[in-house]
């Protein structure tokens, strides 16, 4: 029996919901710099599919790898955690 390997899953904010059954999210993360030691903010951009079209912009979502949907997307949407206020 073949085993599957765990995918990738992210946690960030939509910054962009107008593409159709799309969304881009932002995925932050703090990395300590190597020569000073400071934690240096750095952003990553993915594009999700989001089948429902229920996001909006600044929604916290879930995503989690997949494959590929489009020459830019390669994530899917998991769920809403937390909905923009």
């Amino acid at each position: 029996m073949e085993t599957r390997k765990l995918r990738k899953e992210r946690i960030g904010l939509v910054v962009s919901n107008k593409m159709e059954k799309s969304i881009a999210i932002i995925v932050e993360r703090k990395v300590k710099h190597p020569i000073y030691g400071k934690f240096v903010k750095k952003k990553s951009k993915f594009i999700a599919h989001d089948e429902k079209n229920d996001c909006n912009i600044g929604d916290t979502v879930k995503i989690m790898e997949t494959r590929p949907l489009s020459k830019n997307k390669c994530w899917r949407l998991v769920e809403i955690i937390e909905r923009a206020k």
